[in-house]
This record gives structure tokens, sequence and C-alpha cells, in this order.
């Protein structure tokens, strides 16, 4: 072992712990919160936040979205020369998020019909 696996070692293990230690204190805080707002008797129905009317639509639409953005960012990287990280990454996210107003939209529509 050189230096150099030394550190890539420990860049590893201080990004692992840098994650868990943000979730672990994103759900301690969570659940504290939820604590004292049922020690204070606040409606427990603001928990159940999922509102979406189908989230396999959501998650579909995301995935399908995702796929064009990757799809079109090689076109743009073939024949436009842009390059490759750039093309992708925002194609990935602008067809990502267009996808996710789409179903957002859908949602709407489905939601007013009820």
């Amino acid at each position: 072992m050189d230096g150099s696996d030394i550190k890539h070692i420990l860049i590893s293990l201080g990004a692992f712990s840098g994650i868990f230690g943000i979730v672990y204190v994103f759900l301690m805080t969570r659940s504290r919160e939820r604590m004292a707002m049922i020690e204070r008797g606040v409606d427990a129905s603001i928990f159940s936040g999922n509102n979406s009317i189908s989230p396999t639509l959501k998650f579909g639409m995301l995935f399908v979205g995702i796929a064009i953005g990757m799809i079109v960012g090689d076109v743009l990287h073939d024949y436009y020369g842009i390059s490759k990280v750039t093309s992708f990454l925002s194609m990935v996210f602008l067809f990502g998020g267009l996808s996710l107003i789409a179903n957002f939209v859908i949602e709407h529509r489905l939601s007013k019909k009820k």
C-alpha cells in the first residue's frame, strides 16, 4: 500500500461517514419533531404526505425522461461537438425535470376530475 491507496480509502470513508451523518441527523430531527407534535396533540394526518395519485406513473415518466435525455445528450455530443459530460448531464436533468413537470400537470388534471 502506498500513499495514494490510503488517500483513496480515507476519502471513501469520509464520504460514507458524511452521508451517514447527514441521514442520521435528518432522521433523528424528524423523529424528535414528530414526537413533539404528538405530545402537543397536533393532527397526525400531516405525516402521511404522499399525495401522489400514481407513484408508478411519476417514476415511469422520470425514467423515460432520463432515457430521452441520455439519447439527446449523445446526439448533441456526436453531431454538435458539445463535451460529453455537459451534453449528458444537461439533457438528463432537462428531460427528467420536464417529465416531472408533465407528471404534475397530469396528476393535477386527474385530481380536478375527482
